[in-house]
């Protein structure tokens, strides 16, 4: 799927770092989807560790954040575990919903990227990083959510 502002976004399940089915369509507010390469890796825990860090402005201004990649629900649970992650934590070991939303490399790993749905699930903003090295920090994102919501978008 070609990633394209205001469009709404399919429906996916995947199983959360509990085993437990996680619905997109079930979710009720607006979503922060963080696509990372891998639990344990220095980039990634850097990231989410820096959203963690963040978790607190990210709810008061009614965000959700989800964590997703392809390694496992015990991995998830150890990662989470481990850095004190405070959101959910998505096992795709297929990839296939990171190719639903074109964040998958040519070799199969997943691309990072960031993603904001809102509440009815369309995409309002994204970026996806060209560089696994780089990443969108949570001063940057937070700042993003504020003119989004000045625009009524989110």
């Amino acid at each position: 799927m070609k990633l394209e502002i205001h469009q709404k976004v399919p429906d996916f399940e995947l199983l959360d770092e509990e085993g437990k089915p996680f619905k997109l369509y079930e979710q009720k507010k607006p979503l922060l989807i963080v696509f990372y390469p891998g639990d344990e890796t220095p980039v990634c825990t850097a990231q989410l560790c820096d959203y963690r860090d963040g978790i607190q402005e990210f709810r008061d201004l009614g965000i959700d954040v989800i964590g997703i990649n392809k390694d496992s629900i015990v991995s998830h649970q150890n990662f989470k575990k481990k850095y004190h992650l405070p959101f959910t934590l998505l096992s795709d070991p297929e990839g296939k919903v990171a190719k639903m939303f074109d964040c998958v490399t040519f070799i199969g790993t997943i691309k990072r990227a960031v993603l904001l749905l809102n509440s009815n699930k369309e995409l309002v903003w994204y970026h996806k990083e060209t560089l696994s090295l780089f990443r969108r920090t949570k001063e940057e994102l937070i700042e993003v959510i504020k003119n989004l919501k000045k625009q009524n978008l989110l």
